[in-house]
């Protein structure tokens, strides 16, 4: 199919798109009528044997910051779907990613695992020879021993060689970004590089499945993207309402360049950052729509988080991190702290907020808990959490999470934290603070800070601005020794860990 047929007909979709996803699944129930008797013992024998085994739905978007939900304080617009899922389910407020960085973020989501473990580090670019191993076992992977059906539409980022792609990591449907939408040759006007790293880059491949069916060339195609995939997961729901699935569904958005649909452009009052935050709380409406349509709202959880915080010296067109420090690439709490909602009516109390610890990395054994999956034989770092959801307010699943982050002579411990306490350890990072921001797209510079030994209780300064190690001598000493074991078993910069499993990497 031709790039141009692509979008043309893309644009139609977006226009008429509530109206043709009604009229279609009507057809389809007209079409169906005929022959619903001899399918009807197919489709309990289906039903019986998914009871216990809730559907799953995950949503994972890209540099949306912990305030940038209304239910978290956001400004500027609204998100009434993400709100209502809220209020139906549990908001977590102390949710973290392992790596406040795409490719890192994404591997520890999908495997359990802290992504310096499984030698996933930074952001993948084009020209990328490394991915995800084919020994790593992900969520989808572990589902599909127990009957699933499994896809993801939207961004990968695992490594877009053939050999890293979903399909071979689990996934039965595959349509979207292997990477980033700001890994292809074009400036932040919208008009082709010439100089420079992204001159070099290739245009932005558009995959289905294994093969690449078009590209993505001007930022019109980019605010395609978010309706794009809001169609596929739908009608993926309406194709598997009898039997149980793993739906996926990473954002490519709100990674710059921004890109929204007409139906959103110009709605918010903060503008098009906004509005971006807007349509994705749309997407999530849409899906959950799918899911009452299909009686299966009560047998689905839904799970809805970021990779990691915001990208902030893109100002206007980045997100907010509301009283936590720093953003996107930092160990600070802006960086790794993100909003995570869960919503399965009947299973998780409705307008619950649990202040307590847990991690991406913990949604694949939890996961594996609630359906019966067995988990992986090799080691994974996350804990289940469904006594959590459960409502379980004395339970603490998590008793400690460790902060990494990609450096030039490997992974850094940069923080530990246990309880209510977060220890840094001696390092520089990028900082936002004391910079001008950019605007309409355009970033601003990064300014360096430098952190010592600090120790920051994160119950009464969650924007870590007093150290109070000096005061704290024992607490220091107990999370230094927690930051060693973590050296001994990860690694440290050029300190190997005893646990470290190698990436995948093409063979030349």
């Amino acid at each position: 199919m031709s790039n141009d047929k692509l979008f043309t007909d893309l644009n139609v979709k977006i226009k008429f798109e509530e109206r043709v996803m009604y009229n279609r699944r009507e057809f389809l129930k007209l079409l169906g009528a005929g022959s619903a008797f001899f399918h009807l013992s197919s489709c309990s024998k289906n039903l019986k044997t998914s009871q216990n085994r809730p559907n799953i739905v995950l949503i994972f978007t890209d540099d949306q910051g912990y305030s940038d939900v209304g239910c978290f304080g956001a400004q500027g617009f609204d998100t009434p779907n993400l709100d209502k899922m809220a209020e139906n389910g549990m908001r977590f407020t102390s949710f973290y990613v392992p790596q406040a960085v795409c490719s890192a973020s994404r591997a520890g989501l999908l495997t359990g695992c802290y992504p310096n473990r499984i030698g996933i580090r930074g952001a993948l670019g084009p020209n990328a020879q490394v991915g995800l191993h084919s020994s790593e076992v992900t969520i989808a992977e572990i589902l599909k021993t127990k009957g699933y059906t499994t896809a993801i539409f939207g961004k990968w980022h695992l490594g877009h060689h053939l050999e890293f792609l979903p399909l071979q990591h689990g996934f039965d449907e595959y349509f979207g970004l292997p990477y980033s939408n700001d890994m292809w040759p074009v400036n932040y006007d919208g008009k082709p590089v010439q100089t420079g790293h992204k001159s070099n880059y290739p245009p932005l491949p558009l995959i289905e499945n294994n093969h690449k069916i078009s590209e993505i060339r001007t930022l019109q195609d980019q605010a395609a993207l978010t309706t794009l995939y809001t169609q596929r997961a739908v009608e993926f729901i309406e194709r598997n309402q009898h039997r149980p699935f793993f739906l996926y569904v990473p954002h490519s958005m709100p990674h710059v360049p921004l890109g929204v649909s007409d139906k959103f452009r110009g709605q918010s009052r903060q503008g098009l950052y906004g509005d971006v935050i807007m349509e994705i709380d749309w997407s999530v409406g849409q899906i959950i729509k799918a899911l009452k349509r299909n009686r299966l709202e009560n047998k689905t959880l839904v799970i809805f988080t970021s990779d990691n915080g915001p990208w902030m010296n893109y100002g206007n067109h980045a997100g907010s991190t509301g009283p936590l420090r720093e953003g996107k690439g930092t160990s600070w709490e802006g960086g790794v702290r993100v909003p995570c909602i869960m919503q399965w009516p009947h299973q998780i109390p409705s307008d619950q907020v649990c202040l307590q610890m847990a991690s991406t990395i913990d949604i694949l054994p939890t996961i594996a808990e609630i359906t019966g999956a067995s988990l992986p034989d090799h080691k994974i770092d996350g804990v289940s959490v469904f006594s959590l959801l459960r409502g379980n307010k004395q339970a603490h699943p998590r008793d400690h999470f460790y902060y990494y982050y990609t450096h030039k002579h490997g992974y850094q411990l940069q923080c530990v934290r246990q309880g209510k306490w977060k220890l840094h350890f001696p390092h520089s990072y990028r900082s936002y603070q004391g910079v001008d921001k950019g605007m309409d797209g355009h970033p601003g510079p990064y300014a360096r800070g430098k952190t010592g030994v600090e120790l920051y209780n994160l119950e009464k300064d969650i924007g870590e601005n007093t150290d109070v190690a000096s005061q704290f001598p024992d607490v220091v000493k107990r999370l230094k020794a927690l930051g060693e074991k973590a050296r001994q078993d990860l690694g440290d910069m050029k300190m190997g860990g005893s646990g470290v499993r190698p990436s995948g990497r093409i063979q030349k």
